[in-house]
């Protein structure tokens, strides 16, 4: 079973541990504070208490009347049993008593008849004043630090999160191709931390697989090449054999590994972000139903709503071609066709398309699900979206609802939607980003 996630920012995260952090050390150094203080005013207290009972003590013993002085008292019975026993020993002392929460001083002293003299206050007045004030500061401090510490921590885990922020959206833009995007370069800053590091290795890690890919594209490219020769031999020769079943199966293959050969090698060109369109203005629904129509007269064409469109005519006549061809080879029919301003859309009523192309995108190689496998290479749809690609335009995938129903009373099927853009692809092979949902 999935636990749930909570997802929070590093910005937060590191607030709250410098607040927590600075919570503590300042509740700590309060009570540290507290104990120090509150010791030594009792300290100070039990002194001025002994003072004051040794002028008592010098009066009493100098009166005639040995009367006791300074609320002074003779064998008190409340005396604490720690002075008594101190007395005893004919030493003199204070203590402290705690009572209810307030300290009480007591100070006590042996006299010669052998009576005890003993003085007895509480620690009250300016003293508590003191404590409360005190402890009202140190209060206010703590407080003070919790909420400096989370602004110092929301400041500095903001200038993380914001560098984070950064190098995750120049990761994404590696991830959708575009490799001359460099991390460190995105994260910006001049202080040099761990993110600095991450940065450089994804940089690195993106370096190392631009390369592969280079080598495995040129790869590809290079062996398509070389078979372009002994193929189109091949075919040649499959030519000159004499007519029969035999001789039809071997021009048959022949010729396939010919259109194979040669998809490979257009997926190369499309994959090294070298080719160009040539363009022209077309009036798109016009020049779609006359190419739909040379290439599958079966097909159902509808114009919704006619477009004047900058684009290149060959190109797009490629797309059309490869849609259509993937739409019957693999598809239900009937097929259908519909313009609509710049949008194309090329629906089937078969299977519908596997999810790991609805997923992924088309993928070279891939023929899909066993349904829908043929024989194929997984080429069509590849070059499909490359050319796409070269028009500035976008090609998307996606399955009818199974309940839902088109003009002619059907259900079900693949659905391939090309959105041509608004403004045409410049020379240098710009395009403008088309945000578009069917």
């Amino acid at each position: 079973m999935r636990r749930p996630a909570l997802r929070t920012g590093v910005r937060w995260k590191i607030s709250v541990a410098i607040a927590a952090v600075g919570a503590l050390i300042a509740m700590a150094l309060s009570l540290v504070v507290h104990n120090a203080a509150r010791v030594s005013m009792l300290d100070n207290a039990r002194d001025v208490q002994m003072d004051r009972l040794l002028l008592a003590q010098r009066w009493y013993e100098t009166s005639k009347n040995r009367d006791p002085r300074f609320n002074s008292k003779i064998n008190d019975p409340a005396l604490p049993a720690e002075l008594q026993r101190l007395v005893r020993d004919g030493r003199r002392g204070s203590f402290v008593e705690d009572r209810d929460g307030a300290p009480e001083i007591w100070a006590a002293v042996p006299l010669a008849d052998g009576d005890v003299l003993s003085l007895h206050t509480e620690f009250t007045g300016r003293s508590a004043t003191v404590m409360k004030d005190l402890d009202r500061a140190l209060i206010i401090g703590s407080v003070a630090v919790v909420f400096g510490g989370s602004a110092l921590g929301v400041l500095i885990g903001g200038q993380l999160s914001r560098r984070l922020r950064k190098a995750a959206a120049a990761a994404r833009n590696v991830a959708r191709g575009n490799t001359e995007v460099r991390v460190r370069d995105a994260i910006g800053g001049v202080v040099r931390d761990e993110t600095d590091d991450l940065a450089r290795a994804v940089d690195a890690l993106t370096d190392a697989l631009q390369a592969r890919i280079d080598a495995e594209r040129r790869v590809t490219a290079d062996i398509a090449h070389e078979l372009r020769t002994p193929v189109t031999g091949l075919l040649t020769a499959a030519e000159l054999l004499p007519p029969g079943r035999p001789s039809e199966l071997v021009r048959d293959r022949a010729q396939a590994m010919r259109t194979l050969v040669e998809d490979v090698l257009e997926v190369a060109r499309l994959d090294s972000a070298s080719e160009r369109a040539e363009l022209q203005e077309i009036q798109l629904g016009e020049f779609v139903a006359r190419r739909v129509r040379s290439l599958h007269p079966d097909s159902v064409i509808r114009i919704v709503h006619e477009s004047w469109v900058s684009t290149d005519p060959r190109r797009l006549e490629r797309i059309l071609g490869n849609l259509l061809t993937n739409a019957v080879k693999y598809g239900g029919g009937p097929v259908e066709v519909t313009v609509e301003g710049r949008v194309v859309r090329v629906r089937d009523h078969g299977p519908g398309f596997p999810e790991d192309l609805l997923r992924e995108g088309p993928s070279r190689f891939r023929t899909g699900a066993s349904d829908r496998a043929g024989t194929g290479h997984g080429l069509g749809l590849t070059i499909a979206a490359g050319q796409a690609r070269v028009l500035g335009a976008r090609l998307t995938f996606r399955n009818a609802a199974p309940g839902g129903t088109t003009p002619i009373g059907t259900s079900g099927g693949a659905i391939a939607v090309l959105w041509l853009p608004e403004h045409a692809p410049t020379t240098t092979g710009s395009f403008p980003i088309l945000e578009l949902d069917d």
